[in-house]
């Protein structure tokens, strides 16, 4: 009878285990995948089918592992006194400690790591609980705060050393040769066989307990996951290899993609006689032609101008949208914050102006709230009640599809004059430009390293997330503490990563169209190798069941990468500041918002 009565507590504290899983997404798993979309390997899309399969395969397979350490790791169990209810309530505390923090910065674009935002929370909880004295302070082998916290050195120095190792591999084999083509195909295989061999891996070795695989001999695991390494290596070289040297060594524009399973004879397909330049798309991040085109589009529709030149909720001063202060002509065209706003807003009218063109929901959604302003006064005025039950259907469309259809280039546009653009443009000058060709061979290679990256996410920070919330069910369901040896349920384990995918598909962008190129200049493969680094990381720590946050590894591999372009100059290392000071300021305001929480409920008067 005693839990009934908290099952509301036990409602509540799902919602925000939900919120923080769907916050991990939006904000860790968008980082990861920053890369590729911002790198042009993949599109937005496409990225979203991807992480969805893949994070999936990795929580199920191997995501149980990390949960212990989140729910048994930080707060002793024995500390509850079998205590069903003041457990349920900590954890609850924890989860919205976490959440709340993760989804104000998210919401205003700050990159902070929603695994140390749950550990501090949790840490926090701990203390207003049973005191500082109770929590495990200490490495505790490996499941205490001391291990858990010394990540956030160690996890983004092992990635830049991976990273860098990986793209100097890459740098010294094919970059650097006279004529790197041909030598970019013939190594490919290569890295499939790595990319193969790192995610059989992770499978095989302590893997999933559903199938056994945490017991196998070591010879097992040796052999499979060699064995499903070097099959991908084989398929590459007989189907890949000739395709790719078809297109990007004979200048075969006439290939289409169903020509892959030819294999070899496309050796001996003859290439055109007009053959001239290799049809691959164009990698570089900043495409003018691409901005200046959307500018002409927007511009002859009255998008950008007719929505400058009112003066509605909009916000534009003045009713002037500089052509200057757009930052393509001069780099000092942004010199007050007025400009700037004015610039930023510009740049998201176009792109709601290019939305309103398409077709579907989201395009009606999009014109539906256009043609439909708010008007004068307050809301409970009549004539803005009606304009809100017209835009109400509009807006559930909007939240559900806008992020779906997020263009993150598009989005980027028009920000070359600010202070900002203007320092990425310095950081872009030092970093050396590989032909297109080359580059294209490794955007298939970034797929397979950007699926490892989402399969290693997956598989460690879904644990983060799920390991909070078995062990509020478990308390409320039986109406006992969580034994420390507690299982997590498959099922569980599930929701969450669905969840994870879910905030990454539809909020995912607000993080992404900040992170894809503030670090430094990526390219397929200086991404490619930033994924493999950020992967082997988080799967090392992984299988230790420590929890680390897959963004600090994504964003220690993206250093090392760009410190391989030869100076410190190649990396923004303001951001790279920004981007510490809110790791380490995460966990005292996480830990005060759980704690605090959790003091004024666990105290507050009752009878």
């Amino acid at each position: 009878m005693v839990m009934e009565a908290y099952t509301y507590v036990f409602v509540i504290g799902t919602m925000f285990a939900l919120l923080e899983a769907y916050n991990n997404g939006a904000n860790d798993v968008a980082n990861a995948w920053a890369t590729s979309v911002s790198s042009r390997s993949v599109t937005y899309r496409q990225a979203m089918l991807l992480c969805l399969v893949f994070e999936v395969v990795g929580a199920v397979s191997v995501g149980a592992r990390t949960a212990a350490t989140i729910k048994n790791g930080i707060i002793p169990i024995s500390a509850f006194h079998d205590n069903a209810p003041v457990q349920l309530l900590a954890f609850t505390c924890a989860s919205a400690g976490a959440a709340s923090w993760v989804m104000w910065c998210t919401r205003h674009s700050a990159h902070v790591s929603s695994t140390y935002s749950l550990v501090s929370s949790i840490a926090g909880v701990g203390i207003a609980t049973i005191g500082a004295k109770g929590v495990k302070w200490g490495w505790e082998k490996g499941n205490g705060l001391g291990a858990i916290f010394a990540g956030l050195l160690m996890a983004p120095a092992c990635a830049a050393g991976f990273g860098a190792i990986i793209f100097m591999l890459i740098k010294l084999v094919v970059h650097k040769r006279k004529n790197p083509v041909p030598w970019a195909v013939w190594t490919s295989p290569f890295f499939f066989l790595v990319a193969g061999t790192i995610c059989t891996l992770s499978i095989v070795y302590k893997g999933s307990p559903q199938l056994g695989l945490n017991k196998k001999p070591a010879w097992y695991i040796v052999s499979v996951t060699l064995g499903v390494g070097f099959g991908l290596a084989i398929l590459s070289a007989i189907f890949f290899v000739p395709f790719v040297h078809a297109k990007v060594v004979k200048k075969d524009y006439t290939l289409r993609w169903f020509h892959i399973f030819q294999g070899p004879l496309l050796f001996k397909r003859p290439a055109p006689s007009d053959a001239e330049v290799a049809k691959v798309p164009d990698y570089a991040v900043v495409q003018h032609d691409e901005e200046d085109e959307d500018q002409s589009v927007t511009d002859s529709s009255g998008g950008v101008k007719e929505s400058a030149e009112k003066t509605g909720s909009e916000g534009l001063k003045d009713g002037v949208v500089s052509r200057t202060a757009a930052g393509r002509d001069t780099e000092n065209a942004v010199t007050n914050a007025t400009d700037y706003k004015v610039l930023m807003e510009e740049a998201r009218q176009r792109h709601h102006a290019h939305l309103r063109k398409t077709r579907g929901p989201l395009g009606w959604a999009m014109r539906t709230l256009h043609e439909n302003p708010m008007g004068a006064g307050s809301i409970y005025e009549l004539h803005n009640l009606k304009m809100l039950i017209i835009r109400i259907p509009a807006y559930i469309v909007v939240a559900a599809l806008y992020g779906v259809n997020y263009d993150i280039h598009r989005a980027q546009i028009g920000i070359l004059g600010t202070p900002e653009g203007r320092r990425m443009a310095r950081v872009y000058a030092h970093a050396e430009k590989y032909p297109n060709e080359v580059e294209h061979l490794y955007s298939f290679i970034q797929v397979i390293t950007a699926c490892t990256a989402s399969f290693a996410h997956g598989a460690n920070d879904v644990g983060n997330s799920v390991g909070v919330w078995a062990a509020m069910y478990s308390a409320w369901s039986t109406g006992h503490a969580t034994a420390a040896s507690a299982d997590v349920p498959l099922w569980q384990i599930a929701v969450m990563a669905l969840t994870i995918c879910f905030g990454f598909i539809t909020y995912g962008f607000n993080i992404m169209k900040v992170m894809g190129n503030k670090l430094t200049y990526h390219s397929p493969s200086r991404g490619s190798s930033m994924e493999m680094g950020a992967a082997i990381t988080t799967l090392i720590f992984s299988q230790y069941k420590l929890p680390v946050s897959t963004s600090m590894c994504i964003t220690g591999a993206t250093i090392g990468v760009g410190l391989c372009n030869g100076t410190w100059r190649a990396v923004n290392w303001q951001r790279v500041g920004l981007l510490l000071f809110s790791w380490i300021m995460t966990i005292p305001i996480a830990g005060l918002i759980g704690g605090i929480t959790m003091g004024l409920f666990l105290n507050a008067p009752h009878f």
